[in-house]
């Protein structure tokens, strides 16, 4: 009755589809899922058919504060339309649906984690957005995967400039002492680090430096999308 009264439509556009929660041909179509040879730090695709852990050419040469990282979509087409919905449009209801993507694309991360940790936002911008999307995405991964989730455990305690446009020096250098680990947590061993978007992973590798000084031994990062680059 739900589907006669709200016919189930696309993700990312206004488009009916069969079923709920799910893609439009066009959006799928548009749509860019990582499979396949990966960098497994950061998650990028690589070229090829390679077997076994492999790292691309930028974290060979800049290696990331993390251990090793996933992402379900390239941050173009509808990966990009997708992330801007949940970002801008409010649209929370699509927490679910993207958890899933990210839980398909990491779990061999979320199998050995003792907690779920996403990326704070200032408290300014937390009033004015109203919620962080990436704590969304976080919670109902924990939900998807029985992986306990810490929300406060980090924190940030100077709002920052956006870093568009930023290169990957002035991004590093935009985040670094920004972030601190919450004085009445208990920091876990092994902890997944949850964003909405990975572009030089200048705001992971904050939080990961943050959370490995407070005494944390494995970090992963699980995101959204990635932004996609030459390998």
């Amino acid at each position: 009755m739900l589907d006669v009264i709200y016919p189930p439509r696309c993700l990312t556009c206004t488009e009916p589809t069969e079923q709920g929660a799910s893609l439009c041909a066009d959006c799928w179509a548009d749509t860019t899922f990582i499979s396949g040879a990966i960098c497994d730090v950061c998650g990028t695709p690589l070229p090829g058919e390679t077997e076994g852990k492999i790292q691309c050419d930028s974290c060979i040469t800049h290696r990331p504060a993390w251990n090793n990282g996933r992402a379900a979509v390239i941050y173009a087409g509808g990966g990009r339309r997708a992330v801007l919905s949940l970002k801008h449009g409010d649209r929370l209801d699509m927490g679910r649906p993207l958890a899933e993507w990210m839980a398909r694309s990491g779990g061999d991360l979320l199998g050995g984690a003792d907690a779920i940790v996403p990326v704070p936002l200032h408290w300014r911008r937390m009033f004015k957005r109203m919620f962080n999307q990436s704590a969304e995405l976080a919670w109902h991964l924990s939900k998807i995967s029985g992986v306990p989730y810490i929300p406060d455990l980090l924190v940030r305690d100077r709002a920052t400039p956006t870093q568009d446009g930023l290169t990957r020096e002035e991004r590093h250098e935009n985040q670094r002492g920004v972030f601190s680990v919450h004085r009445r947590r208990k920091v876990p061993i092994n902890i997944v680090l949850i964003d909405d978007v990975m572009t030089t992973g200048a705001t992971l590798s904050a939080c990961a430096e943050t959370l490995r000084n407070a005494g944390a031994e494995r970090i992963d990062a699980l995101v959204l999308a990635r932004v996609a680059r030459d390998v």
